[in-house]
């Protein structure tokens, strides 16, 4: 076990001190979200993402990005026979794991932490629909060009439950679940 640690606390150390960059920018997109989970029926809704990322990179490979960004949620649900928009707006603090190839392509996972600045929901005798928190993991995949410019997809799958009311006709155990499309640009600060 110690011969592991040394060698991870090795590895992490040679990567440090390999070159490592700074990158800032903006991002934007589109969601495609719905509810997992419960007994809830719904269908998907489609809305926007929009914000900023911070990007620190450990040699040419690996690097962690953390975002900023607002987001729009949630899904037409049945509403006593019709679908109805329920929209949820959080502030979104993803933190992405990045692995990158030579080429440009990577892949990320993360967690998130989504929280709830407004609820458009139609039918008001649901009190609480959304809790202020949001918690998920994310995974995704895309490109980046060496100037920074880039697009990519990532699955976001809420890992807490999206609301605690009771007493209505709705199971309130489900889950946000989020197929994001962005493009970025990472503008590099430092090499």
């Amino acid at each position: 076990m110690k011969k592991l640690l040394f060698a991870v606390a090795l590895f992490f150390s040679v990567q440090a001190a390999s070159a490592q960059t700074f990158s800032i920018g903006p991002k934007a997109g589109l969601n495609i979200s719905n509810y997992t989970g419960g007994d809830i029926e719904s269908d998907a809704l489609v809305g926007y993402h929009l914000g900023g990322v911070l990007n620190y990179g450990f040699g040419k490979a690996f690097s962690i990005q953390p975002e900023v960004l607002f987001s729009t949620q949630g899904a037409k649900v049945d509403n006593g026979g019709t679908k109805s928009d329920f929209k949820i707006s959080y502030v979104t603090i993803p933190v992405m794991f990045k692995f990158k190839s030579n080429g440009g392509f990577y892949f990320e996972v993360g967690p998130q932490a989504g929280f709830r600045t407004s609820t458009d929901i139609p039918d008001q005798t649901i009190n609480n629909f959304a809790k202020n928190l949001d918690l998920a993991g994310a995974v995704g995949i895309g490109y980046q060009s060496p100037i920074g410019l880039g697009v990519g997809v990532r699955y976001v799958a809420g890992v807490s439950k999206v609301g605690n009311f009771t007493g209505q006709s709705i199971d309130p155990d489900f889950k946000n679940s989020v197929i994001q499309a962005s493009i970025f640009w990472a503008i590099p600060l430092v090499k």
